[in-house]
């Protein structure tokens, strides 16, 4: 291992980096790691030497609070190479952002952004043979905090640990996506933590969705905590509809998180020409405008994804088939969000952020 003295970084190298070991042909989502990782630790109150080292195991105490009290955020985020070699982010000041506010949410104390962008751009430098070309291929990037002071007294934590993960990433969802209106599970509640990606919001929604996969289906709807009224999020992502040629998502909220892939779409929408309705939608409209016929297409919108087209939904065990359309909004907006994304289109909104 050699150190290496950045501006704001201690960076550890790993000799001999393990690349060439993995089959790129054939990834699972979130299983592979690549060589390095970065990590940050807080204690009396200040942010300690940010380190980029070789990926490895934690030692970490079986008191640390987020074991107990689950104080523990994350993002996603994925970078790309295009046909030149050229190393890109998609909006990572707004991850950025958006994981500060869920830190704060959560009595975490914030990270600096600045010294949060270098460590993106020094270890996607470093590992940037783990970043393929092509449509589909991407690295994830998933930084998230953690608790880490000893002790079970229920109070927040004066200790925590930042990190950053790389794993190479195909497409996310294969295949038809078929989903559930739930009638009786909510993702989040008025006045909680919808809005933040917490790591609770996402253990808390596995049950549900496995009841929905014993019954054929992939993903659920999430309907409101109070009501079960209006349609929300669909999975892990946010939600849009389209009804004739006008589409709607529900607006954020306590409980509805703010997604950038989702304030790309509503962008990518209005600069189309395309009436984008940020709005609530209830079950009853979805069911009314897919009996007359109007109901063209559902679809997530989400990082990881990026889109994913729903098939079918399900309410009240009643199964509704959606239209197979040559020219979908859902394909419309994949292909152009991903035409940025690898700097394969014009990019008028600057979205696109080169490593460097």
């Amino acid at each position: 291992m050699s150190l290496i003295s950045q501006q704001n970084l201690t960076v550890i190298k790993k000799e001999t980096s393990r690349v060439n070991d993995v089959d790129f042909s054939n990834l699972t989502f979130g299983k592979e790691f690549t060589d390095h990782m970065f990590e940050c630790d807080y204690k009396d109150g200040t942010w300690l030497e940010p380190t980029i080292r070789p990926f490895g195991p934690l030692t970490i105490s079986p008191g640390a609070k987020v074991f107990h009290y689950g104080q523990a955020v994350f993002e996603g985020m994925k970078a790309y190479k295009d046909d030149q070699g050229k190393v890109w982010m998609f909006r990572p000041h707004e991850n950025i952002k958006r994981m500060n506010r869920s830190s704060k949410r959560l009595a975490i104390p914030e990270f600096p952004p600045e010294i949060f962008l270098e460590a993106l751009n020094t270890i996607l430098r470093m590992d940037s043979e783990w970043i393929k070309p092509g449509f589909g291929n991407s690295l994830y990037i998933r930084p998230f905090v953690i608790a880490t002071q000893s002790g079970v007294a229920a109070s927040e934590s004066t200790e925590y640990k930042f990190m950053i993960l790389l794993s190479p990433a195909q497409a996310y969802y294969k295949g038809e996506v078929r989903v559930v209106i739930a009638e009786h599970y909510s993702r989040a509640a008025d006045g909680g933590v919808g809005a933040a990606k917490a790591a609770g919001n996402y253990g808390a929604q596995f049950y549900p969705t496995n009841l929905a996969k014993e019954k054929g289906f992939q993903q659920v709807i999430w309907t409101d905590s109070n009501e079960h009224k209006y349609l929300e999020e669909a999975g892990t992502m946010n939600v849009f509809f389209r009804i004739n040629d006008t589409l709607i998502t529900a607006p954020t909220s306590d409980r509805i998180l703010d997604g950038v892939t989702r304030k790309s779409v509503i962008a990518l929408a209005e600069r189309n020409g395309i009436k984008a309705e940020v709005r609530k939608i209830t079950i009853d409209e979805l069911l009314a405008a897919s009996n007359e016929g109007s109901l063209m297409e559902i679809f997530g919108a989400g990082t990881a994804a990026v889109i994913s087209p729903v098939t079918a939904f399900s309410y009240k065990d009643q199964v509704r088939q959606l239209p197979q359309l040559e020219d979908s909004f859902a394909m419309r907006f994949k292909n152009e969000l991903m035409g940025i994304q690898y700097n394969k289109a014009e990019d008028p909104f600057g979205w696109r952020y080169e490593v460097h």
